[in-house]
């Protein structure tokens, strides 16, 4: 699936949607609009499902999910994923992004996308202690 095969009326509604942030530092609402007027996004696959997040195409490549979490009812997917563009010690490499569907549609949006800074997994973490 690519946004070329929307159609405009559900690229309409797209566009209205807003969505919460905290990126680099930046934090509150922001609209689906701007970010197809400033950005490049296209679907990412996951898990078989197409999902648009608020980044640019060209990252997709540097991104890896970490896990997955599906509502019982199909309707909603929570993700945790690392992207490594920005590979350093400055910037966040981990986001969370919950996703809903949008209604009549078989694809996800994000309507919220924050920095996660990585730490070891619980499991990890309890080993050292």
């Amino acid at each position: 699936m690519q946004l070329a095969d929307i159609s405009p009326e559900c690229l309409e509604i797209i566009r209205a949607v807003r969505w919460d942030r905290i990126i680099e530092k930046h934090e509150g609402p922001d609209s689906w609009a701007a970010v197809l007027r400033w950005h490049d996004p296209e679907f990412l696959m996951v898990e078989g499902h197409p999902v648009l997040l608020p980044v640019d195409q060209a990252r997709h490549r540097n991104i890896t999910i970490l896990r997955t979490i599906w509502s019982e009812d199909g309707h909603s997917l929570t993700l945790f994923l690392q992207d490594k563009t920005y590979d350093d010690h400055w910037s966040a490499s981990g986001f969370m992004a919950v996703c809903d569907r949008l209604p009549g549609q078989d694809f996800y949006l994000a309507i919220l996308y924050h920095e996660w800074f990585i730490l070891e997994p619980l499991s990890a973490q309890v080993e050292t202690l």
